[in-house]
């Protein structure tokens, strides 16, 4: 007999207390999967969260956020993605994936249902059913890359909510291809490439390489992309696809592939059986096709120990492939961050160059606007005067207009020439010592030598004005006599002196 007021009730039997017991056992079990899954949704979803919504604020066009992105030839990307998300994605030959595809998976309760969402050009689509989903994708891909076979670097993001499905996100590129067929542009396989490296080169991206396993991994195109750009195989997964494929007597091979012993990898390989084209055409169901996986590996003399090692079949592959982006996020979340604090700080000083923000009372704004008149006046004056602030790689102004002159006095006298005009009426010759195109360049490398950093307003009037000062006290016509070869400026219409304040 037990009291009651210790929370245990009283036995009557033995059999009651075996009973009692497995009650015990299953409340306990329940309540510790309550709690891993409460933790789970505390830590872990969070950050992908995180992640998903900097990635819709469009932060990825300045900074590369962690992602996994998947990369191989036509073939078997689709189906590794059916099986994880557990919708239909668009199939057939050719390019299928035109537009880099963001696959957001979010898991929910059992009582939950499921839902999905199409965003792309800042449209959003709610899907209320999964049978949808395919439709909805290749509506998108004809909105942003048009019809036909051309691709385009534009986001298409489908979020799918599911008590099946597990918490990630994927990032599902064009199928690489080599050769050029029907009406794709002829350099389909540049464009391809130069799109998938644009992804897979940011050292926050893993890299999932898809392979079908009845062919060399040596050979394969994606592997060598992945092996270019992460040379020790740092963030680079392996899944090999269609084992059902492989030749007899060939198993043991594929074995070792998996078992990283033929083409190293520091994250390793998996090996799953998805759906194949018989499957879908006889609408297989993706429930069905996961139990078909699990005893196929079950069965097979060679990939049980796959099964047993936890490198084989889609849940496998799902719960890998959680918990590498979960680590890969909270490792990069400290980088990022710095990121982001000196980017802003450099924006930040960039816009207090700019001064004050526009006020939002319509008093305030005009004194505002009279404030930046005044000021743009001062610098004005500040030019004419000579005052410049010349900042490194810069010219002053004075060389900077000493070329442009000498680019319309030839644009000039080609238009005479083409006119015929009377020889006094050309403007001053190529070789004219205010515009010689050797004193030009040698004035501008002088001008990029003395502008050192921080050097600050100089002072250039003394020189120009005593210049111009002594050219406007020639009497009119004695330039023209003094060099022949030259006109006087004021023969010339529409141009007059510059004047320089001493």
């Amino acid at each position: 007999m037990v009291h009651s007021d210790l929370g245990i009730k009283e036995l009557d039997s033995p059999e009651s207390s075996l009973n009692g017991s497995e009650d015990m056992v299953r409340e306990h079990e329940t309540e510790s999967k309550s709690n891993l899954y409460s933790q789970y949704e505390e830590k872990v979803r969070p950050c992908i969260d995180l992640i998903d919504s900097l990635r819709s604020l469009g932060v990825e066009q300045d900074l590369a956020l962690p992602a996994i992105a998947v990369i191989g030839d036509q073939s078997g990307k689709s189906s590794v993605l059916e099986a994880l998300s557990g919708v239909a994605l668009p199939r057939g030959s050719g390019i299928v994936t035109r537009c880099p595809l963001v696959l957001r998976l979010k898991k929910l309760g059992n009582e939950d249902e499921w839902k999905g969402k199409v965003s792309f050009l800042d449209k959003e689509i709610e899907i209320p059913d999964a049978s949808q989903v395919e439709k909805e994708i290749s509506e998108a891909q004809i909105a942003i890359a048009g019809e036909g076979t051309g691709i385009s670097h534009e986001l298409i993001s489908l979020e799918v909510s599911s008590p099946h499905v597990p918490d990630l996100t994927l990032i599902d590129l064009p199928g690489i291809t080599r050769v050029a067929v029907g009406n794709q542009p002829p350099d389909i396989e540049y464009q391809i490439k130069s799109l998938i490296r644009k992804y897979i080169l940011r050292q926050e991206t893993i890299n999932l390489v898809v392979v079908p396993a009845n062919v060399d991994i040596a050979t394969t195109e994606a592997l060598h992309m992945a092996q270019e750009v992460d040379p020790q195989g740092d963030r680079t997964i392996g899944i090999l696809t269609k084992p059902d494929l492989v030749d007899k007597g060939t198993e043991d091979k594929v074995v070792d592939v998996v078992r990283n012993l033929v083409f190293h990898l520091k994250k390793g390989y998996m090996i799953v059986k998805c759906r194949g084209q018989q499957d879908i055409k006889h609408r297989m169901s993706l429930d069905k096709a996961l139990q078909r996986e699990r005893i196929f590996f079950e069965d097979h003399a060679h990939f049980r120990d796959l099964l047993e090692e936890g490198k084989a079949t889609i849940p496998c592959l799902a719960e890998r492939l959680t918990s590498e982006l979960i680590m890969h996020i909270c490792k990069t979340l400290p980088l990022l961050e710095n990121q982001i604090k000196e980017t802003h700080q450099r924006i930040t000083e960039e816009l207090q160059k700019y001064g004050k923000d526009i006020p939002e009372e319509e008093s305030e704004k005009m004194f505002c606007l009279i404030e930046k008149i005044d000021t743009f006046n001062k610098e004005i004056i500040s030019t004419i005067e000579g005052e410049e602030f010349v900042e490194q790689y810069d010219s002053r102004l004075f060389t900077k207009v000493r070329a442009e002159f000498s680019k319309w006095s030839a644009v000039v006298e080609k238009n005479f020439e083409k006119g015929g005009q009377h020889p006094h009426l050309r403007p001053h010759p190529l070789d004219h010592p205010v515009l010689r195109a050797p004193d030009v360049w040698r004035a501008a490398q002088e001008e990029h030598a003395a502008a050192a950093p921080g050097q600050g307003p100089v002072r250039l009037a003394a020189e120009g004005a005593h210049r111009h000062q002594r050219q406007e006290e020639v009497p009119e016509g004695a330039a023209g006599a003094a060099d022949p070869r030259s006109a006087a400026a004021g023969q010339v219409p529409g141009l007059t002196a510059l004047r320089v304040a001493p």
